[in-house]
């Protein structure tokens, strides 16, 4: 429940201190007097848009601050997911707006967003103002009262989560055949892209290779001169490199019997002419290979053509980055060849989700049928006491064309207030006196169900009055036996009603027009009653009225 409000440099308030008890409080005040205002800065602390035009004056910055007890609210778990420190009693919940238009909220004196104010306030308080009474012809909150009165919290999640698996299944599905179709319309130039990369039937590495043999090809009558040259220069007739090492090698083994020293270079002059053998035996090899071949040639210089095409066609460096190109092509060619199978399969998983959709979402509807029997009745128990004896209400429920997130069915509130007109949409039948008492009598159901710890009623009293006023009051004073109902109102005889009464006034000062709240004892209420059954002008007639509203 809310035990305080702390209220400062908003609007027409320059600085308010309100404790509010448990049970039914009513709130009362001349038009104008800033009763509104009081509940606009309530719905700061709902998450509501903050605009600068609300701070009062030249003032920096305006505040609104609430005190709310909140055990078994589960708002603990909210907080610790956010890391807030909280003792699951006391949640306090500040927003601060600044002239430059930079909003602050905080909970707990930790800063929070608005997400995360929204959701919390969303288990501390329920504001219902008169735009509200329209909600009953919105399917969303039709649905939400059915699942609220339900309180089958795992149905609905089985149903979302059925839901959100099969749209995943449809979404893959259609991907797949978007895929499908790009592909087929593109599977020629993809098929012929393969085919010359299949047919150039490449092999990594064999660039290099190429680009070497063609060098040697190129160059055959060169190389093979230079290598003739170089085994003339080793052996031939006038000069035999190979024979004088020979020579001077035994030469030295001659002296190494008498010189250790001509020994070793004996040995080393042997390793060379050994080495400089197989060099000359190695040049000897390579001459007789090296041909010149021009048919090879032109083969190879094709063969690099083709390859550099390729390369500089598809924008690569390398023969390693064309294999990688041909097994991707070979996958998109695979893919599409089994496009038909793969898209068959997903479809297969689609109809799976689509049952265990349509299982989930019959059993949803099941249970909000269940709810729509208890609301029905609960309701119409209410009416009658709130002067509508032959009020007759039906939900009405209808397949939808095609499931969404919410369900399987539309949703329709029907209503008839009378004997002989049968249930039509109560957005086209029922009066505003009739839809304000619809919907405290709904709200009363709901608190019930949802554990609201505070409900703030703004002018639901729209549009009845006299007795009917006192039985609206006499379901909030109900309401309030379980929760902290705070209502605003113009009637006497709701007001009446209230276990704490507070009176909104304005009052000029120095500074301007500024807005007070204050609690009334019971000679104060006796006169704010008065006042409102009488006016201005005070009555011994409507003094006495006034107490015996109050009963006293």
């Amino acid at each position: 429940m809310l035990e305080s409000l702390h209220i400062s440099n908003y609007a027409l308030i320059e600085s308010l201190d309100l404790r509010l008890d448990e049970g039914f409080s009513v709130i009362t005040g001349e038009t104008g007097a800033g009763k509104s205002i009081i509940l606009g800065a309530l719905g700061l602390l709902q998450g509501n848009r903050a605009d600068i035009k609300v701070i009062k004056g030249d003032a920096k910055k305006c505040v609104v601050e609430g005190i709310f007890t909140a055990e078994g609210l589960g708002v603990r778990e909210i907080l610790e997911a956010e890391e807030i420190d909280c003792d699951d009693e006391t949640i306090i919940v500040r927003r601060e707006i600044a002239a430059s238009g930079k909003s602050r909220t905080f909970i707990n004196d930790t800063p929070v967003t608005l997400n995360v104010l929204r959701e919390v306030s969303e288990r501390l308080i329920d504001i219902h103002s008169q735009h509200q009474n329209l909600l009953l012809s919105h399917e969303t909150f039709i649905i939400d009262t059915l699942d609220c009165v339900s309180q089958s919290p795992i149905i609905y999640k089985e149903y979302t989560e059925a839901f959100d698996k099969w749209r995943e299944a449809n979404r893959k599905l259609q991907e797949m055949k978007d895929a499908a179709a790009r592909s087929q319309a593109d599977q020629d130039f993809i098929a012929f892209q393969l085919s010359q990369l299949a047919e150039a039937n490449l092999q990594d590495g064999e660039l290099e290779e190429l680009e070497e043999e063609q060098q040697t090809l190129a160059h055959a009558e060169d190389i093979k001169s230079a290598l003739y040259g170089a085994s003339g220069a080793l052996q031939n007739d006038e000069n035999d490199v190979l024979s004088a090492l020979k020579q001077a090698c035994n030469a030295l083994l001659e002296a190494g019997e008498y010189l250790p020293a001509a020994s070793e270079l004996a040995e080393r002059l042997e390793s060379s002419r050994i080495e400089i053998d197989d060099i000359f035996n190695e040049i000897e090899d390579e001459a007789e290979h090296v041909e010149f071949d021009p048919r090879r040639l032109e083969f190879v210089d094709d063969r690099i053509a083709v390859i550099t095409t390729l390369l500089k066609k598809h924008r690569v460096e390398s023969v390693a980055e064309l294999l990688q190109i041909q097994a991707d092509l070979q996958a998109k060619i695979d893919i599409i060849e089994n496009a038909d199978d793969n898209i068959a399969r997903q479809e297969a998983l689609v109809n799976t989700a689509f049952k265990k959709l349509s299982a989930a979402g019959e059993k949803l509807t099941k249970s909000r049928k269940n709810a729509a029997d208890e609301v029905v009745k609960a309701l119409i128990t209410s009416m009658q006491g709130l002067g509508m004896p032959n009020v007759k209400i039906v939900f009405e429920f209808s397949l939808r064309n095609h499931p969404d997130r919410s369900g399987l069915d539309n949703v329709r509130f029907l209503f008839s207030a009378n004997k002989s007109v049968a249930p039509q949409d109560i957005a086209q039948t029922a009066s505003g006196g009739e839809i304000a008492r619809l919907m405290l009598a709904l709200k009363a159901l709901i608190a019930q169900k949802k554990n609201l710890p505070t409900i703030i009623f703004d002018e639901i009293d729209t549009g009845v009055s006299g007795t009917m006023a006192e039985r609206m009051g006499q379901v909030m004073e109900k309401v309030g036996q379980h929760a902290q109902v705070l209502c605003i109102t113009h009637l006497p005889q709701i007001a009446a009603l209230g276990s704490h009464h507070f009176r909104v006034y304005k009052k000029e000062d120095e500074t301007g027009t500024v807005s007070h709240i204050i609690p009334l004892d019971n000679d104060e209420r006796i006169r704010e009653i008065a006042n409102m059954l009488s006016g201005e002008r005070l009555t011994p007639e409507a003094l006495a009225n006034a107490k015996i509203l109050l009963r006293l």
